[in-house]
């Protein structure tokens, strides 16, 4: 199940359960759809692509509550440039 994170892991954007613009990779990582243009679509920590995350419906909050974790670690964007540039 999503953990469902309430931040941008690079700006710290508030990015509630419904947020249109969260974005996930595989490892559910999260960005808002700024970052990840920022990013160039590539996610620092594992190299793959984003899609949106899904919207939890809000009649299973009480049962599944979205996770209240901050991970908030701004990426070295010049770094990220030269490490999909490699690639």
């Amino acid at each position: 199940m999503l953990d469902i994170r309430p931040t941008c892991e690079h700006c710290n954007k508030s990015l509630p359960f419904d947020s249109e613009e969260a974005m996930i990779c595989t490892f559910e990582c999260t960005y808002c759809q700024d970052c990840v243009t920022l990013l160039k679509e590539v996610c620092p920590n594992c190299g793959g692509n984003f899609s949106k995350r899904p919207i939890r419906p809000e009649i299973l909050l009480k049962i599944h509550p979205v996770s209240t974790t901050v991970v908030y670690k701004p990426v070295d964007l010049e770094k990220h440039y030269k490490n999909i540039q490699g690639s």
